[in-house]
């Protein structure tokens, strides 16, 4: 795990949907805003103004989706802005920087559930993220049936996006590429079971923090 001296740290919440990213999210920047850490909390597609209008076009309600090679040129292209403008100047100022999705989406739903083959997705994410990978990755599980009965709750009467509104096979097979992905990079990427009440999970997650970066948060306590 790569963890930037004297910087920022840089983790992502991943999951399919309704898995509570953001509830987390907000229930991290909490805990670490407690014992002094600034946060800064961010998403993808956007996190930026360039990034935002990217997204606006990729995620219209009740939109179909782009082919899988628009799709990943457009994340990446929102991806870049987002790193420029957002990303890396928060964490070249300290900032703790916590994302919803990063660039293993991109690879889950472009590339094990599309047809973008890792070389290309290797090639953009050289040119485009390049060293800027993140320290921790949270992936958050859960049965793809709750999932999507927790988005469509949340969403109410608004129209489903493209991701969605795919059927229940799609977001199964999402999930257990999710876990692939946790076992191909067990170094960066920490599955934590979704299940339960947004305390629970969020307990889960801080000892998953703490453990992460128990060096970063012994010093910063001394201090």
């Amino acid at each position: 795990m790569l963890q930037r001296h004297g910087l920022g740290q840089f983790i992502t919440l991943e999951g399919g949907e309704g898995t509570g990213k953001s509830t987390q999210i907000r229930h991290l920047r909490t805990r670490l805003e407690s014992i002094g850490i600034p946060s800064k909390q961010t998403r993808e597609p956007g996190g930026s103004e360039g990034a935002e209008r990217i997204r606006a076009l990729i995620l219209a309600a009740g939109q179909s989706r782009f082919g899988p090679l628009t799709e990943t040129l457009l994340f990446f292209a929102a991806r870049n802005d987002h790193l420029e403008r957002v990303i890396r100047p928060a964490l070249e100022a300290g900032l703790w920087v916590i994302s919803d999705r990063f660039s293993d989406s991109t690879r889950v739903y472009q590339g094990a559930m599309g047809t973008i083959g890792p070389d290309i997705l290797d090639r953009l994410e050289a040119m485009v993220v390049a060293s800027t990978s993140p320290d921790l990755t949270l992936i958050l599980d859960l049965p793809a049936d709750i999932g999507l009965g927790r988005a469509n709750a949340r969403r109410g009467e608004v129209a489903a996006d493209g991701f969605e509104a795919e059927n229940i096979e799609f977001h199964q097979a999402l999930r257990q590429c999710y876990l692939d992905l946790a076992k191909h990079h067990p170094d960066r990427c920490v599955v934590v079971d979704a299940l339960g009440s947004e305390e629970q999970v969020a307990e889960r997650i801080w000892a998953v923090v703490e453990s992460q970066f128990s060096g970063i948060l012994r010093d910063l306590s001394n201090g």
